[in-house]
């Protein structure tokens, strides 16, 4: 069900005015093929939509989600979770304290694969673990920390090539048990992090768009992977500028492999691959 660009400016205008929700600077092609992604699932018209979410406060929000909804996976992209172990994390095992900040965390795999790494190199104890997403209900599974196992069977590949083996070192090879970081049922198809993985964390929902950094404290890496993709030039850039206010020197902000940092915010950081470093 194709639409127009008056309409999806139409509808973007509609839920600023019944909402404290701002979409202006999203990728028009990614909110409009989202936008007639609802329009199918909710088999409704687009007048129809409008009158729907300017009465019922419960669907505006459930169509929020449903725009900003992300998906993720554990070890997701296992080359940049290679370098994230053996070329970002070890830069920090000498401090006290590690601050690390998941934006726009999704359902919580990113969250998990990290404290996974950190655990397996003894930096789990320093680390300050945040998440913030604007959908509670991702935030509520990602707290859960259970998903499906046939669904996900690719976790354990995952898990393999960046815990199990070293891409500098084909000899090395770790024997690190899964139960030692979930346990999975499959009779019920679930794999179900460890409590001591779920207790860590501390969630919040946040319109990273709007809030900035609720935390009130600086990072020493910012997790921000697969959300940027979905905003426009300018966005980014204020988010980035954002990013470089809250990072200490020297700090790592870490985008998606699809994800990259154009024009003068560039300047600020220093590149390597995927890695930011904060000048």
């Amino acid at each position: 069900m194709a639409i127009s660009k008056d309409q999806v400016a139409l509808f973007i205008s509609t839920i600023k005015k019944v909402s404290k929700y701002d979409f202006s600077d999203y990728s028009e092609k990614s909110f409009t093929r989202r936008l007639e992604k609802i329009l199918i699932d909710y088999k409704v018209d687009f007048p129809g939509l409008l009158a729907k979410i300017k009465k019922d406060s419960t669907l505006l929000e459930q169509i929020v989600k449903d725009i900003t909804v992300n998906t993720t996976e554990l070890f997701r992209d296992p080359k940049v979770w290679q370098t994230i172990r053996y070329r970002v994390l070890p830069k920090f095992e000498h401090q006290n304290i590690i601050n690390i900040w998941h934006a726009g965390c999704s359902t919580g795999q990113e969250i998990y694969s990290m404290m996974i790494l950190l655990s397996e190199l003894g930096l789990f104890e320093k680390a300050n673990i945040f998440a913030t997403d604007i959908n509670l209900d991702v935030i509520n599974v990602a707290k859960k920390g259970e998903y499906k196992f046939r669904f996900n069977i690719d976790y354990l590949d995952n898990f393999d090539k960046v815990i199990k083996e070293n891409p500098y070192n084909y000899d090395d090879i770790k024997d690190v048990a899964y139960e030692k970081y979930f346990d999975i049922d499959k009779g019920k198809d679930v794999i179900r992090m460890k409590p001591f993985l779920k207790n860590k964390p501390l969630f919040r929902k946040q319109d990273l768009v709007k809030d900035g950094n609720i935390f009130y404290t600086k990072f020493d890496i910012i997790m921000c992977r697969n959300v940027l993709i979905y905003f426009n030039h300018d966005l980014q850039t204020r988010i980035f500028e954002m990013f470089y206010q809250n990072l200490f020197t020297k700090g790592n902000l870490i985008l998606g492999i699809h994800e990259s940092m154009l024009g003068p915010i560039a300047s600020k950081y220093k590149r390597k691959g995927l890695i930011y470093v904060k000048k």
